[in-house]
């Protein structure tokens, strides 16, 4: 049950970041009329960003071992980035009103500012 517990504030935690993002950050959209699709649409792209995380970090770490070492770890920045505009085409592909303009400025600091926030609010609420 904790596991459970666990990874609903995880979601939770990673959709108000990507709402704050939309608010705060030009270039990441969420076009929709009411609170509740709006709510709706976070959820479901918190969850989809979860999954292109945890299925194609590990691989892309492992496979980029060396420009990791040899960027001293920025590659992880364009690798983020990467990853969140991976997550606004896959949710446009399911119909998802969220839209991020282009990798940089949108997808970099979108990555970065969801990232930031996700790790201060589960150190708040105590995910683990």
């Amino acid at each position: 049950m904790d596991f459970l517990k666990g990874l609903l504030i995880r979601l939770a935690t990673t959709a108000v970041a990507f709402w704050l993002a939309a608010l705060l950050i030009p270039g990441i959209t969420l076009n929709t009329e009411s609170v509740t699709d709006k709510v709706i649409t976070l959820v479901l792209v918190a969850a989809i960003f979860g999954v292109v995380n945890a299925v194609l970090q590990p691989i892309i770490k492992t496979v980029g071992c060396g420009f990791y070492l040899l960027t001293l770890g920025l590659i992880a920045l364009v690798v983020n980035g990467l990853l969140f505009l991976l997550t606004s085409w896959i949710a446009g592909q399911v119909g998802l009103p969220f839209h991020v303009d282009g990798f940089w400025p949108a997808a970099v600091l979108g990555a970065l500012f969801v990232g930031i926030v996700t790790w201060i609010l589960g150190a708040i609420l105590d995910r683990d």
